[in-house]
């Protein structure tokens, strides 16, 4: 299990002073577990994925998976970060190191088979559309199936036909090898069509205010009408959910939505 307790995070601002980004924030992932995090804009999500993924040290608090410091870990931001210099297997390839090289080449030409760029293994990112170069990026966050996965918006200003086709090709590697994903967006229908669990994040200082279960059957359409009836219901009971504001001062409810 992933285990998140940040006591305090803090930048230096413009004038010198402090500012506390994230505060009393504690947060569960189950191994296995699908956990998305949506907050207000400049609430601290993405500075949560840094400090989980080793990529910031510098806070108060305490991170451990599986009892020990992460290690396992994928990241996908949201860019791609290819290397325009390497070919699209080369891209994926980047995460394998020493003697795992051979073993992992041969999984990346079948996770990018997988990911219908099979075709594609010798071209470079510069011939790829937007949509295909994200699917090289989540291609190389798999190949060596971490155990944690930590995802930063990886699909945003994607249309909506590409971005659905990429969430499918998430889930079913998901599925494939059980990694625990914390996956940050700003779209609540994206968080409720792929997630277990959706944390919601106050403004900053980020804390959870609201931890809502997603008891949905897989696979799910962000278009569904089921989807729409539980989203247009949860900003019913709270209409000020997106802005990090729980219904009412103290509603933190762990696992169920607060009534």
């Amino acid at each position: 299990m992933l285990d998140i307790r940040i006591d305090a995070k803090r930048y230096p601002d413009r004038g010198g002073r402090a500012h506390l980004a994230l505060s009393a924030l504690q947060m569960t992932v189950r191994r296995g577990e699908f956990v998305c995090v949506v907050g207000p804009s400049g609430c601290g999500k993405s500075t949560l994925l840094n400090i989980v993924g080793g990529l910031d040290r510098v806070y108060a608090g305490s991170v451990s998976l599986d009892g020990g410091i992460p290690a396992d870990t994928g990241f996908m931001f949201q860019e791609p970060r290819l290397m325009p210099w390497l070919s699209v297997l080369d891209n994926v390839m980047l995460v394998a190191h020493g003697d795992e090289r051979a073993r992992l080449r041969a999984a990346a030409i079948e996770l990018l088979g997988a990911m219908e760029l099979g075709d594609v293994l010798d071209a470079y990112p510069g011939r790829l559309s937007g949509g295909m170069m994200r699917r090289v990026a989540l291609a190389r966050a798999f190949v060596n199936e971490p155990a944690l996965l930590l995802m930063d918006e990886p699909f945003v200003s994607l249309d909506s036909p590409t971005a659905n086709r990429l969430r499918e090709m998430l889930v079913a590697q998901w599925r494939r090898c059980g990694a625990s994903v914390l996956f940050v967006t700003h779209d609540l229908r994206e968080a409720l069509a792929l997630a277990d669990r959706v944390c919601f994040l106050s403004p900053a200082p980020g804390r959870v205010v609201l931890d809502l279960v997603v008891d949905l059957p897989r696979p799910r359409n962000p278009a569904s009408a089921q989807l729409e009836r539980l989203h247009a219901d949860l900003l019913a009971r709270h209409p000020e959910l997106l802005a990090g504001l729980p219904a009412a001062p103290g509603d933190v409810t762990e696992g169920r939505p607060a009534a």
